[in-house]
């Protein structure tokens, strides 16, 4: 994650030239990449940019009845296929005993053998189960706490493998606030709210379950009991949008001082337990919450923590127990949740576990056969296009002060893009993997993930790891790194298309681009400067302008109606709205730069600029139930899909002049309403 060194513009304009835009005299060997059966031509894009591009597809889809959502992507479903393929491959051929194939082979068809996993009952989880029932003291609560990290979610939860804020170089432990079994602090604490209702009822129901079929004395006291604990958590919890404020989150402290400042808790145990070295610093990302929950360790009976964590373990480990665990499990987490109507089948749930177990196995092989050295390239020409773009808008803008200007384009001549996958992979020789151990493989599994984590903790940062893995359908800034990270699962059709033409692919992984490198200047990014330290490099005057700009676009995004009675929270979602507008306008720009002064060919009756807008709105393409869209709402930073791609494209100057839009139509938006932040 170290910082990336500047282009020089001969060198872009030598990309440009190589990487050149769609030319009419081969258009007509070059397919637009658009899904044109998935348009509703009934509807103007003058009016609905997203339900023109996608609004048959939106009609005739039906999600899956074990899904909570379907992306019109599809690009889960692919690499999960891809990876279903490597599978059966390693399962035709021998693997020698300790061999990473082994392991492989062995966790995927262990998670599937049910049969095992039934006539093992509670046996495997029993000893789990009486380390809780032994904990007499304090102190061996928060040994046992810190013990389970990685393995059960904890009202404080360690994440590992972050840089300093201050000292990026450094690699630090964040402790989170967490342990809430409900999705988000809200369902605890909106007691007006029916939906969230029904979901604290089932969520007793749940809790009631796992007592019962564990075999727990007076079960529904116990879930009660549980469900109290966790509304106290709650109460102390910060809100998920003033959770992510940089400069609140930045509290590195030791055991000694977090014994000083947030006393209740045994600190020193927890962290010693956690493999967290003493002397070590921590960053505690809510401190006040922490302080609080350090209380609450205090202040509520020993017996009640039990019971808690209890419960939390019988449910982290419920896939890997008998039927009846699982089927609650479902009940709850799919069905009242998220509105899926039936499990997700074992053999898909397989493929999910074992990929988490032995990511970076299966992740090799998934490169080999899917990600050739051409992708890359193309992309990293996209890339240089966008961050060209970027750096030409930063320059023209007129609001800044020249003190604020300087530092944003060096921090932009520093960026830098992790594309496709890593160079290195992990070592799985330390893992122990045995054949019909589902529940023992998963808790093995769990504690090697975090005995690397912990371990590099106080050590220098590994410039080289990625923070994702290449099988994951997605894409990140890491403002410490000063990087976008694109995975070799984002990169593939429809987002990036290398038989598509230029204009579709710039609206889609050109705007994903954009996005990514925009997070650099967002409410959130910008207190982060050019080598990934927090500092203040804003004038006041300029901080202030900008934050004048955001809160334009907030009022936009609250107006917005995602489910009847329920807004889009315009604050919660502003650093990804203001990603998505920046992302959009940046990649447009680069697209009209990669054209070299030549017109777009029309293609499927579309201009370039109507197919690049096109493009960027078919990419948000997705069919959410209900429940999932509420619980979304509520803690996702992210606004919901036809809001991201109306809500950005209506902003922009390019959007109105490719459709023509006047006023009357719904899509259009007067040149002195539309927030243009650069």
């Amino acid at each position: 994650m170290k910082p990336a060194t500047l282009l020089k513009l001969s060198c872009l304009a030598l990309l440009l030239q190589v990487y050149g835009g769609t030319t009419a005299a081969h258009a007509a060997q070059v397919r637009s990449g658009l899904d044109l059966p998935g348009f509703d031509q009934t509807v103007r894009p003058q009016d609905d940019l997203y339900r023109h591009s996608s609004g048959q597809w939106l009609r005739t889809t039906t999600i899956p009845a074990d899904k909570a959502e379907l992306l019109g992507t599809n690009m889960p479903a692919v690499v999960d296929q891809r990876i279903r393929d490597i599978l059966q491959d390693l399962a035709l051929k021998p693997q020698a005993k300790g061999t990473t194939g082994q392991k492989v082979r062995d966790y995927y068809t262990a998670y599937q053998d049910t049969v095992a996993i039934e006539a093992a009952g509670l046996e495997p989880i029993r000893p789990l189960l009486a380390e809780i029932a032994a904990i007499q003291t304090p102190q061996q609560l928060a040994t046992w706490v810190g013990s389970a990290q990685g393995q059960v979610e904890t009202p404080i939860w360690l994440w590992g493998g972050f840089a300093d804020f201050m000292d990026p170089g450094l690699n630090r432990v964040m402790a989170w606030q967490g342990g809430l079994g409900l999705p988000d602090r809200d369902y605890y604490l909106k007691l007006d709210d029916a939906q969230l209702g029904k979901a604290r009822a089932a969520y007793l129901t749940y809790l009631t379950e796992l007592a019962q079929l564990s075999g727990q004395t007076r079960p529904a006291e116990m879930a009660q009991r549980v469900l109290e604990l966790e509304t106290r958590l709650a109460q102390v919890q910060v809100p998920v949008n003033e959770a992510r404020d940089p400069a609140r989150m930045y509290n590195p402290l030791t055991a000694e001082e977090l014994m000083a400042k947030a006393p209740g808790f045994d600190w020193a145990a927890y962290l010693t337990a956690a493999r967290i070295a003493r002397g070590d610093k921590v960053t505690v990302t809510q401190l006040n919450t922490a302080i609080a929950t350090a209380r609450l360790f205090a202040d509520l009976p020993l017996a009640d923590w039990k019971a808690y964590f209890t419960l939390h373990s019988l449910d982290a480990s419920a896939q890997v127990l008998p039927a009846r665990f699982r089927a609650a499990h479902f009940a709850f987490h799919g069905k009242a949740i998220t509105g899926a109507q039936v499990e997700t089948p074992r053999a898909q749930r397989a493929v999910e576990q074992v990929t988490w177990a032995l990511n970076d196995a299966l992740a090799q092989q998934y490169v080999e056969r899917h990600f050739p050295a051409a992708h890359k390239q193309k992309v990293e020409a996209i890339f240089q296009n966008v961050l060209g773009a970027y750096q030409q808008l930063m320059a023209d803008n007129s609001w800044m002060e020249p003190s604020t200007k300087a530092a944003a384009l060096d921090k932009l001549s520093k960026y830098k893009a992790k594309i496709g996958h890593p160079d290195s992979w992990r070592d799985y020789a330390a893992l122990d993997v045995r054949a019909g151990d589902a529940f023992g493989n998963q808790q093995r599994a769990k504690r090697f993930d975090w005995a690397i984590k912990a371990a590099a903790a106080g050590k220098p940062m590994d410039r080289k790891a990625w923070a994702m893995s290449p099988l994951e359908v997605n894409a990140f800034y890491d403002p410490m790194g000063n990087e976008i990270l694109l995975t070799a699962g984002i990169l593939q059709a429809p987002l990036f298309d290398m038989r598509a033409d230029d204009a579709v692919n710039y609206g889609a992984i050109g705007a994903t681009i954009g996005h990514e490198i925009s997070h650099g200047f967002d409410n959130m990014g910008s207190q982060f400067d050019g080598d990934g330290v927090m500092r203040q490099w804003w004038s006041e005057a300029d901080r202030q302008t900008f934050a004048a700009l955001g809160a334009r676009l907030a009022e936009q995004f609250n107006a917005f109606e995602a489910l009847p009675g329920k807004t889009v929270n315009g604050q919660l979602t502003l650093p990804e709205n203001i990603a998505d507008l920046v992302g959009l306008q940046i990649a447009f720009k680069a697209y009209q730069t990669s054209l070299n002064g030549k017109p777009a060919p029309r293609i499927d009756g579309y201009t370039g600029e109507q197919r690049f807008f096109l493009s960027f709105a078919q990419s948000w393409r997705v069919k959410r139930r209900d429940e999932h869209a509420q619980q979304l709402l509520i803690s996702d930073p992210h606004s919901p899909p036809e809001f991201r791609a109306n809500g950005a494209a209506r902003n922009l100057d390019g959007f109105h002049d490719a459709f023509g839009t006047q006023a009357g139509d719904k899509m259009f938006k007067p040149v002195a309403e539309r927030v243009r932040l650069w």
